[in-house]
């Protein structure tokens, strides 16, 4: 569909990071956009200050005089703006609709995969940057370098982050993609993992029919069989990673305290070397990636390398937040076991001799209660836990998908796990007997970022803050 043909457009659930990209890149190509959202953000504010007429709260009249409503996936079937937009007509959209729509005329290059997709858009879009590029992109997070989680360029490329939550991702067009890695997750709306497995495969099919090239991470189970069935459906794959059947094999890998570095050995070549300014050997395997994608779209390794040496990372993926009396702050995302094991092992490199202090909000009961003990023992990877009950807007509850039995999962002493119900009491749980040389962490994918704030400034008390800079 051509963007002249969408007319005026509202967007339901504009403050979320993917459609306030999108709204963003659509008022830059012309079109009016509106948008409102359950409550006020900075987002909002943001939007605000570049033209687009935002709303707080959710009303039928808000769609009287639009011609094309797009929907968040968080929007609910009952939601009145959706409702009415139905009910007289209107167009309804959903976001990866509207995503291929402004994809149009552009080479498409997608990042998929169960973790690490947010990070990955951001690297490429970053190092192509750097490269002399100037690529359009939507990502779900907001670039340290630019403060940007969206941007119109002038260039032929559009980077995007593709949602596998909900199917979103079959539904763009790309001719360059990136699949990091195959798990069971939203098995909500999937059913079954063979559902999942057999939705990357259409999508891999999908770059063969635009005669493009997918980079897959051989080192993720799931991946790796997506590599075995597209070699045998004549795909071209590249693949990544530290399995010596890769073609790109990664060697040489090194944490360091600025961050990880590695190198890349291609056909017997070695690229050169790779230094990160983020942590965690997931990022690293990120980086790859995007060094593979750049590659294949004929920069040189060089080029590569250099502009994912600039990258420094995007909000909520290892965020640092401030330091006070010699304990640093963070917030993260993560909020799949497999999330949180590559987060904290990261926080350990990073920690040292010092505790490792996290509070975690589980995103769902269907995944708390698939996995539950999952939860649990990847939060042994901490010094000290605070649990919070599950952040489950909407839903049913599940009996046994608590925040408790969460807690009671975790493979540390007694005194060392909390459960703590009461959003008020976190921070105090947090820094009670943190010491200088300590990590605190908030983990998960609700507001517990807030948490992270409120820490802060209960430091503060003992020391004046330190902020990021």
């Amino acid at each position: 569909m051509a963007l002249r043909d969408l007319g005026r457009v509202h967007v339901v659930g504009i403050g979320g990071a993917g459609m306030s990209g999108i709204a963003k890149i659509l008022a830059s190509r012309g079109v009016y956009v509106s948008g409102c959202d359950a409550k006020d953000s900075r987002r909002l504010s943001a939007l605000g200050a570049v033209g687009i007429d935002t709303m707080i709260g959710h009303d039928p009249a808000h769609v009287d005089e639009i011609d094309t409503i797009i929907l968040s996936t968080a929007i609910p079937a009952k939601n009145s703006e959706r409702v009415e937009a139905t009910r007289i007509g209107k167009r309804v959209m959903n976001r990866a609709e509207a995503l291929s729509a402004i994809m149009s005329g552009f080479t498409g290059v997608a990042v998929t995969g169960t973790h690490g997709k947010t990070t990955t858009t951001s690297m490429v879009t970053v190092a192509l940057q750097h490269a002399g590029a100037d690529p359009s992109f939507a990502i779900g997070s907001e670039l340290n370098e630019s403060g940007a989680n969206a941007h119109l360029g002038t260039g032929s490329l559009f980077i995007a982050e593709a949602d596998e939550s909900d199917g979103a991702f079959l539904q763009l067009n790309p001719s360059v993609a990136i699949v990091t890695n195959i798990e069971a997750d939203h098995l909500d709306y999937w059913g079954t993992f063979e559902a999942i497995e057999q939705a990357f495969l259409d999508f891999a099919l999908g770059i063969k029919k635009r005669q493009g090239f997918l980079v897959v991470c051989m080192d993720d189970p799931g991946a790796a069989r997506l590599i075995e069935s597209a070699r045998y459906a004549d795909i071209d794959i590249r693949s990544y990673g530290e399995s010596p059947d890769a073609d790109f094999h990664m060697v040489d890998v090194q944490p360091s305290s600025q961050g990880w570095s590695f190198d890349t050995a291609h056909q017997g070549v070695r690229l050169g070397r790779v230094h990160l300014q983020v942590f965690g050997h997931h990022n690293a395997l990120n980086a790859q990636a995007a060094l593979v994608t750049m590659i294949g779209m004929g920069y040189t390794a060089q080029q590569g390398i250099e502009g994912l040496s600039k990258f420094s990372g995007t909000r909520r993926r290892f965020d640092f937040k401030g330091e006070a009396g010699g304990i640093r702050v963070y917030d993260d995302y993560a909020h799949h076991p497999t999330e949180i094991t590559a987060t904290l092992r990261a926080a350990r490199e990073l920690v040292g001799q010092g505790r490792l202090i996290v509070a975690f909000q589980a995103h769902h009961y269907y995944r708390t209660a698939l996995f539950s003990q999952e939860f649990g023992a990847a939060l042994g990877l901490a010094d000290k836990v605070v649990v919070l009950e599950v952040f489950a807007p909407g839903e049913e509850p599940i009996p046994g998908a608590s925040g408790q039995t969460m807690a009671a999962n975790v493979p540390l002493p007694p005194d060392c796990v909390i459960f703590e119900p009461s959003w008020s009491a976190v921070a105090h749980n947090l820094i009670q007997g943190a010491q200088k040389g300590d990590i605190i962490m908030t983990l998960g994918a609700g507001d517990i970022g807030l948490i992270a704030i409120e820490v802060i400034e209960r430091l503060q008390e003992r020391e004046p803050v330190r902020p990021y800079e």
